[in-house]
């Protein structure tokens, strides 16, 4: 059993800051690639940021710049700082993890639950 579990979201102004967290726990071996997608109101799921277990990062054009994707290997915590908010920022932002279950397995994505920002004065 994983789960992946959410934090941070919330309601700020334009130009605010949030700082989103996910951990996962469970019964994991390694976590590799983490995420952040986003799904607003009527639209499909988006990428917003991406992190390899090395480190490596990627982001959608929209959030370069503003948005800072980042990791803790020793917590299997992912985070997303998410700094000068627009209102074309509000949506559920989803969490996504790549992870082993044993040395053997392969590695299978999770998901979490979601956790609500919106962007608004």
């Amino acid at each position: 059993q994983v789960q992946l579990v959410e934090s941070g979201g919330g309601l700020v102004q334009p130009g605010g800051s949030l700082r989103l967290s996910c951990a996962a726990s469970g019964s994991i071996f390694s976590v590799g690639a983490m995420g952040w997608y986003r799904q607003a109101p009527g639209k499909q799921r988006e990428l917003v940021a991406t992190i390899t277990d090395g480190g490596s990062t990627n982001y959608a054009d929209s959030v370069k710049g503003r948005f800072t994707i980042s990791r803790d290997n020793a917590k299997n915590t992912v985070y997303l700082q998410m700094n000068s908010l627009k209102p074309e920022d509000t949506a559920v932002y989803y969490c996504n993890a790549y992870l082993r279950h044993t040395i053997a397995s392969i590695r299978l994505s999770y998901w979490g639950q979601g956790t609500q920002v919106t962007v608004s004065s």
